[in-house]
């Protein structure tokens, strides 16, 4: 056990001065008071069905009643490392109220997996994570990225990159309806800050401006990033290199130009017919011409 998370232990009081140094995710509003923030009515989290290093079953219906905290790490990431002993530490001290799951993303070794786990002691489940679920929680765009789960399975906060343990463990505690000492909890709206799961927000890309797309051209813009190859060399989709890679500027580029023109299509290749003159008034009545077929 590391000093540092055992005094933490024997000294809760040291937990609120920890807090007040954290940011930008721990908020210190005008009186200088620590302040945690949750989602106001969240959403279920995607659910998954992975085979563990261990062969057993990964879920997230496994741990119902439980605060979830779901890591997206891997092996030769260096702030994953760094925060792997820490996660241990908490599972270890919550592990009856509270679930961590790692879930690896760009790492395929298992017997390298395996072997790294049983170096740092890793006492919680691990699994290879599926691009399809990578996909449904936002891509991962930085490692690590953790998602905080209520006991109802709902996403309540997403944190990317590495993070004072301490910050997890009042969120936890929080959510477990613990003491968290003169820690504020507030909600916010989510507008896309976790996970982009609403339909419109389905469209939304990193560097890919669709404002000016009719709700129609931007499904069609969606399939179209879904059913290219990026040319980059990356085998991805145009959306899955977006997602994974914000500074590719050919991703960029391609996108781009696919909006561009769904939203100025350009002009049919045939000429268009000149108008012919205006028939003479007639009292005879007129069928109303039947409508043509839609143009593809």
């Amino acid at each position: 056990m590391r000093p540092s998370f055992r005094v933490r232990s024997l000294l809760p009081y040291l937990l609120i001065t920890l807090l007040s140094f954290m940011s930008p995710v721990l908020a210190a509003p005008e009186e200088n008071q620590p302040t945690i923030r949750f989602v106001h009515n969240p959403d279920p989290a995607p659910e998954f069905k992975l085979t563990g290093l261990d062969g057993k079953a990964v879920t997230l219906a496994d741990s119902k009643g439980k605060v979830i905290l779901l890591n997206f790490w891997a092996t030769w990431c260096g702030p994953c490392r760094a925060e792997i002993p820490d996660l241990v530490e908490l599972q270890n001290k919550y592990k009856d109220r509270l679930q961590i799951l790692g879930l690896v993303v760009d790492d395929d070794d298992q017997d390298a997996i395996k072997d790294f786990v049983e170096k740092f002691g890793i006492n919680y489940p691990v699994a290879i994570a599926t691009n399809d679920i990578r996909m449904q929680y936002g891509g991962i765009a930085a490692l690590p990225t953790s998602f905080v789960l209520d006991a109802e399975g709902r996403i309540v906060q997403k944190h990317e990159g590495l993070r004072d343990p301490v910050l997890y463990e009042t969120e936890v505690r929080a959510l477990l309806g613990l003491p968290i000492g003169n820690v504020k909890v507030e909600t916010f709206e989510d507008t896309g800050q976790i996970f982009l799961k609403h339909a419109e927000r389905a469209t939304e890309l990193p560097g890919v401006d669709l404002s000016k797309l009719t709700p129609e051209q931007k499904i069609s813009a969606l399939h179209k990033f879904n059913a290219e190859t990026c040319n980059c060399g990356c085998t991805f989709t145009l959306a899955q290199c977006r997602i994974y890679d914000r500074n590719c500027q050919i991703s960029k580029a391609a996108t781009a130009k696919i909006v561009a023109a769904l939203a100025h299509p350009a002009p049919s290749k045939s000429a268009t017919p000149a108008v012919p003159p205006a028939p003479a008034p007639s009292t005879q009545p007129v069928a109303s011409p039947s409508p043509g077929k839609p143009r593809e």
